[in-house]
């Protein structure tokens, strides 16, 4: 549930307080409207390998010469009509994904990760003054690990017992976005904000890992503003 604050409120219809529940609440996440963001294009990426087998076999190749692969993506959330929303890449019309991608062998986490961001939605200087550009990703907890036993497509959210060597870990980081940011999504891709509503539930057509986001948002509170930067509501209700 979603309280709305005094401004924003348009009815009298006010419950009784249930008293108060807000005891070891983590912190509070501002989140501001997909409106705020300018979406632009860059030169298109195409994928690095052209069939999931191949993809494997590369991972084979990694795994043998570097060991584990380390990947992370990003959480990236706004809202809208006060409702948490992912930035989500969508490629071939078909196949979602976070932003983000492998880091390079040696690579360090934070600093190999807000480059991959940077590949992917940074723009092209060219395109936007320099006033315009906005600030380094803001890295944020890490809200869940996923991990691959074997070269194979499964992955799970914990190592299996009978594993030793996992072949890659996948890490999602919550992102803060900033009141305003440009981003730059390559021709090939589309950047859709899907609410958490449609996510929950829906590995059918997002996957696991996907899917799950809303389960790993659940722990935190969310505070909602408008084009005007006036908190329009929070969630979750933490007093009624």
């Amino acid at each position: 549930m979603t309280t709305i604050t005094e401004a924003a409120r348009k009815t009298t219809l006010i419950p009784p307080s249930s008293g108060e529940f807000s005891s070891r609440q983590p912190k509070t996440i501002r989140l501001y409207p997909v409106s705020n963001y300018t979406f632009g294009t860059k030169e298109a990426q195409p994928e690095e390998d052209p069939s999931v087998s191949a993809r494997l076999q590369r991972l084979q190749g990694h795994y043998e010469q570097f060991g584990m692969r380390r990947t992370c993506e990003g959480v990236l959330v706004c809202h809208e009509h006060g409702h948490p929303h992912i930035l989500m890449l969508q490629i071939a019309n078909a196949f979602f994904k976070l932003p983000g991608d492998y880091l390079h062998p040696g690579e360090d986490e934070i600093e190999g990760f807000a480059a991959r961001l940077n590949e992917r939605l940074a723009p092209v200087n060219a395109q936007y003054p320099p006033e315009q550009h906005t600030p380094e990703w803001e890295v944020g907890d890490c809200i869940a690990q996923w991990w691959r036993p074997n070269f194979e497509t499964f992955t799970y959210p914990f190592i299996p017992p009978h594993v030793s060597r996992p072949k890659e870990c996948k890490k999602l980081y919550l992102i803060n976005l900033p009141k305003h940011k440009v981003l730059s999504v390559p021709k090939n891709m589309k950047l859709l904000a899907v609410p958490l509503f449609e996510l929950y539930d829906n590995s059918a057509r997002y996957g696991s890992q996907l899917s799950a986001i809303p389960q790993y948002l659940s722990r935190y509170n969310f505070e909602f503003v408008d084009e005007n930067n006036v908190v329009i509501g929070r969630s979750p209700a933490l007093n009624h």
